[in-house]
């Protein structure tokens, strides 16, 4: 083994390419290596037929603003709003350094729509929209319960209803379509450009905090088998559903406790030219009673490649493996002493996505095709494809009482002495990578993070501010990175 890494990201994921983008501008001199197991980068959750590619923003999901007591809490809804902007920021500030391409080649202006049906549900979006239409982050959110307008937005979503049938519908056309693969791609070619290092086919297994302080990253090539092994000062675990394996094998005492759960998700795709020009937006539904918040219904259109298509769905799956490229024993093998006891009581205590998992597994093709005629009761089930998205693990964790809990959105898990860290969790996920990598930072690097804050503030204005408590500002900073990637106000 030679001088130790500065830096090893391992995985080849969105996470991993933002942090060490981040990192190379704010210690040019350190020395990065990135470890990814497949032949090329972003080939999991971040390549873009893995996910839905919403910017989430909570422009239109109705999961982040929750009623209670009558009442619309739009705490989340702000508070994930809030990340987005500071991605927006961050990519913003790349293109203008020529560090990030064309944004076209990544980022697409694609209005968000929330759209509902029933008399409750439309009395629920009408109160939702009361309570954002004001907020300076949400300008020019429109609600409609005129079938007539709704068709004008989204043209799919109408023909074929009953005209008694109560409708509502907001949409904000600042919305956007990311390709995250895309992404991640340019941002590990502008690291590797200023003199990162990239291995590709080298799966990591094993991590071992060394008597120096610094980490023994060992692994294999993939093709061969040669085992390999480098030393880092600081190791970043952005491995997706394989963080949880290798944070366990490190030993930190961190992530005791912890268990994951692996959700397959499927999604209907629609290529045909005549379809999807009859459909321009994300339109985001209800979650059906007992469903989890990832199980959302949408009917997106997607940009790839400059080609655009649509998906529906999710549709819930099930494997045991942590990865589409995983292995069948992935789930067994992350089961520990420390973490049986939380992984049963959260199944316990979560009978209801237990049962939803169970009948989403024995849905019929034709039931699937049900519930995208729900959205576009027009739908023929010829025009469309099932397609299988990125593995997701679900997150269980034990609560501050000690008690098992499930964690819904993403979590950072950092060893003590902050040499090490790593993500664990699913969506939002990728749309807030710039304000979880700045968490990563502020918590494994305290001694310097003041000093970068010069820096970091000129690549990202709202560093350490909220938006939303100035208006004026909050609306100077949408107007920028709109223009500056191509997208609506």
């Amino acid at each position: 083994m030679s001088e130790p890494v500065d830096v090893v990201l391992i995985g080849g994921g969105v996470m991993s390419a933002t942090l060490g983008s981040l990192l190379q501008q704010l210690e040019p001199d350190w020395s990065i290596t990135i470890l990814e197991a497949l032949p090329e980068v972003a080939q999991e959750s971040s390549n873009p037929w893995n996910n839905a590619g919403t910017g989430h923003s909570a422009l239109c999901e109705l999961n982040y603003t929750p009623e209670k007591n009558g009442v619309i809490d739009i705490t989340n809804a702000v508070k994930v709003n809030e990340q987005f902007q500071v991605s927006r920021q961050y990519w913003s500030h790349l293109v203008s350094e020529g560090m990030l391409p064309e944004p076209t080649r990544f980022i697409n202006p694609v209005p968000h729509l929330s759209f509902v049906w029933g008399e409750a549900n439309v009395e629920y979006l009408r109160k939702r929209y009361e309570a954002l239409k004001d907020h300076p982050l949400f300008p020019g959110l429109e609600f409609t319960e005129d079938a007539r307008v709704i068709r004008q937005w989204a043209p799919l979503l109408i023909p074929g209803r009953k005209k008694s049938e109560p409708l509502a519908a907001t949409r904000i056309v600042g919305g956007s379509d990311v390709d995250f693969g895309a992404l991640t791609e340019n941002l590990v070619e502008g690291l590797v450009a200023r003199g990162a290092t990239l291995h590709t086919s080298r799966k990591v297994t094993g991590l071992k905090r060394l008597k120096d302080g610094t980490w023994r990253v060992s692994g294999r090539h993939v093709v061969g088998g040669t085992p390999f092994e480098l030393t880092a000062r600081f190791v970043f675990v952005g491995a997706g559903g394989a963080a949880l394996h290798l944070l366990q094998r490190s030993g930190i005492r961190e992530i005791r406790g912890y268990g994951g759960f692996p959700i397959s998700g499927q999604f209907l795709r629609t290529d045909k030219p005549e379809i999807v020009a009859r459909h321009q937006g994300k339109v985001y539904g209800k979650a059906s009673v007992g469903a989890p918040p990832m199980s959302v219904p949408h009917l997106d259109t997607r940009v790839v490649d400059g080609q655009a298509s649509l998906l529906f769905g999710p549709y819930a799956g099930f494997t045991p493996k942590f990865l589409k490229t995983g292995s069948w024993l992935d789930l067994f093998a992350s089961i520990r002493w420390h973490n049986l006891g939380t992984m049963v009581g959260a199944g316990l205590k979560n009978l209801d996505l237990v049962w939803y998992l169970v009948t989403e597994l024995l849905a019929s093709r034709a039931k699937q095709h049900s519930v995208l005629q729900q959205f576009a009761p027009k739908a023929e089930q010829g025009d469309w494809y099932r397609i299988t998205a990125g593995q997701r693990v679900q997150i269980m964790k034990k609560g501050p009482d000690g008690k098992a809990v499930i964690q819904f959105g993403t979590e950072v898990v950092s060893g003590g002495d902050g040499t090490i860290a790593g993500l664990l969790g699913a969506s939002p996920g990728a749309s807030t990578a710039v304000p979880i990598m700045l968490d990563v930072l502020a918590t494994c690097f305290p001694d310097r993070i003041d000093g970068w804050k010069p820096s970091l503030t000129r690549m990202i204005p709202s560093y350490g501010t909220k938006l939303s408590d100035t208006p004026k500002r909050a609306a100077e900073e949408l107007a920028d990175t709109a223009a500056a990637l191509g997208l609506a106000v």
